[in-house]
């Protein structure tokens, strides 16, 4: 009866992510990921996204068809995920995407 044997460096897949994650990382990412697991704050931020410019608060209510407090309370959450940046121009605050943040979650996504 013969065996079959294969070189123990020979792998079927390749590493998905050059190393694992520390704690510090790990966190940070499931809160990106726990933000864009709402549904009204992934279309929140894929409206942010689309804009290069950023948005206004003002103008992302009527997209959303919800209440300016409703999207004030999303718009926070994405911003203390590090999904967003606000910046204050006059009355209004203008939203726009950080970059960073996203690349690093798209690092694990497109493995």
């Amino acid at each position: 009866m013969s065996t079959m044997t294969t070189p123990t460096d020979t792998r079927c897949c390749p590493p998905v992510t050059e190393a694992a994650l520390d704690e510090e990382a790990a966190q940070r990412l499931a809160g990106v990921f726990a933000a864009l697991g709402d549904p009204v704050r992934l279309r929140l931020f894929s409206l942010i996204a689309s804009r290069p410019d950023g948005s206004c608060a003002c103008d992302l209510v009527g997209p959303l068809g919800r209440s300016q407090p409703t999207v004030s309370h999303h718009l926070r959450a994405l911003h203390e995920a590090g999904l967003v940046d606000r910046e204050r121009q006059g009355r209004w605050i203008w939203y726009s995407v950080h970059p960073e943040a996203l690349l690093e979650a798209a690092t694990l996504i497109n493995c």
